[in-house]
């Protein structure tokens, strides 16, 4: 008998029995969808008020010019921070209103307010629009130049949602630009002027912030990060690395230059501007880590969360305010 007869003569094998509906694997649950909020609430969110934190950076440049005493300064950076969110949640409601559609398809983007309905899209850009509008007029009241900074900021953030972002490095210059913009705007609404030193640490420290944001999204995303954000695709890990070690040493290197700076046009006894070299860099590389451990895709919550950072943060401006205040 040869073995294929053997085989024939083998009984088939019995089917795979398939498991009583009671045991079946489960399909993966959807996001679930917030209860619906009201009218107002859902305005408020819709603004996303966790992003105003980066509108402190207008007190940056009369802070580090040392007027933030002054009643009229205070009060003129005040309303530039106003400006700036005002600015900032009119171009939400305006792009949300715009992406309505390809929100609703993505899978947690389609419970924002707009995209879930509670905000009409017609309300929306009402509102999109008359929070630019008063964010503009309202600048006037400190300066005219704080003005001009809100509108280009507007202006850049337009240009970033409808052409930027979908070019390569045009997309992390134009987010950086927005960070540069505030901090200029403190400077034009107290009329203080702004050093080549501070303008260098803002605008290379803001180049580090994004690029630190691009590598944890890629990092998140993994292969799927160019089609949530295309310029992802054109970036590989190697040249954002790149990226993020260039602009963190400028920054580093710039703002050491600065204080050393600063600290030569005092005669204090104490050296507060070299000293707070130490918590700023400190921080850097603590954001960095952070970064390489895949965090970083919202420096907001990075900054809200993290409690060593919030340490070194108010240990360096504690340092660099004692600095400017204490040796005049």
């Amino acid at each position: 008998m040869t073995s294929e007869e053997v085989e024939l003569d083998r009984p088939a094998p019995a089917p795979p029995s398939r498991p009583p509906p009671a045991v079946q694997a489960a399909p993966a649950a959807a996001p679930v969808a917030p209860p619906r909020r009201s009218r107002a609430k859902a305005l408020l969110i819709e603004a996303r008020p966790k992003q105003w934190l980066k509108n402190v950076l207008v007190f940056a440049a009369p802070g580090a010019a040392g007027v933030l005493d002054k009643g009229g300064a205070l009060w003129r950076s005040g309303i530039a921070f106003v400006c700036f969110c005002l600015a900032a949640a009119g171009t939400y409601y305006l792009n949300d209103a715009a992406d309505v559609e390809a929100d609703r398809r993505h899978p947690t983007k389609r419970f924002r307010p707009i995209a879930a309905g509670e905000i009409p899209v017609r309300v929306a850009r009402i509102v999109g629009v008359s929070s630019i509008v008063a964010a503009i007029g309202l600048a006037f009241v400190a300066r005219w130049e704080l003005a001009v900074v809100v509108a280009s900021y507007v202006t850049i953030t337009t240009a970033y949602t409808t052409w930027l972002k979908h070019v390569a490095i045009a997309d992390i210059v134009g987010v950086a630009a927005g960070f540069v913009l505030r901090a200029v705007a403190g400077g034009a609404a107290d009329h203080v002027r702004i050093s080549n030193w501070f303008f260098i640490v803002t605008s290379f420290g803001s180049l580090f912030m994004v690029v630190g944001k691009r590598r944890a999204e890629a990092s998140e995303m993994g292969s799927a990060a160019g089609s949530v954000r295309a310029t992802l695709d054109d970036y590989s890990p190697a040249f954002l690395a790149y990226l993020q070690a260039v602009t963190s040493g400028v920054v580093l290197i710039g703002y050491c230059l600065w204080a050393f700076e600063k600290a030569a046009l005092t005669d204090a006894r104490v050296p507060w501007f070299q000293l707070s070299i130490v918590p700023f860099v400190m921080a850097i590389l603590r954001y960095a880590l952070l970064i390489d451990s895949g965090h970083g895709g919202a420096p907001e919550e990075v900054v809200l969360r993290d409690r060593p950072m919030q340490v070194m943060a108010l240990v360096w401006g504690l340092l660099f305010a004692l600095g400017v205040y204490f040796t005049r």
